[in-house]
């Protein structure tokens, strides 16, 4: 068995399997459902692997834009302050889709559609499709995801 990280969309689970455990986690995918292609805000489909690791060793509620940290921390004050953000919190795992012509190069390339797995704030649902495509998770649970993954790992993304 090797590692790896399975989605379930009509679950909206995480689960992460390595030789030795399994882990469960619930998250948000694209609110508008699954979908391959660019503008669409949905989430892609079929294999993909992890591209980057992003944000090791920062605060668990630091902010991104563009896979940058802002220098800023998630409060809910500073959510009040900006209603409608689209936050990306804590870490992300930039996904590249491993399937060409389906999830890989054209208008259906996760990586260029910038499908992440990230933090979100603690205010946003989970169980509930509800992200711009992203998968979504609680920040405490992708701090204790993080570090059990690596560039490369694969990830499958299915209904």
């Amino acid at each position: 068995m090797h590692v790896a990280i399975a989605i379930n969309i009509s679950a909206q689970q995480l689960t992460l399997t390595t030789p030795e455990k399994t882990w469960h986690w619930p998250v948000s995918t694209g609110a508008r459902g699954a979908g391959q292609e660019e503008g669409s805000w949905q989430t892609p489909l079929g294999r993909h692997f992890i591209r980057a690791r992003i944000g090791e060793g920062l605060d668990p509620y630091a902010v991104y834009r563009a896979r940058r940290p802002t220098g800023e921390c998630w409060t809910p004050e500073l959510h009040a302050s900006q209603l409608g953000r689209d936050w990306i919190l804590g870490r992300i795992l930039w996904l590249c889709g491993d399937e060409p012509g389906f999830n890989r190069h054209g208008n259906v390339d996760t990586q260029r559609r910038f499908i992440y797995i990230h933090g979100t704030p603690d205010s946003e649902p989970m169980g509930i499709p509800a992200s711009h495509g992203c998968i979504r998770m609680r920040c405490s649970d992708l701090v204790e995801l993080f570090p059990l993954t690596t560039p490369g790992m694969p990830v499958t993304i299915h209904l």
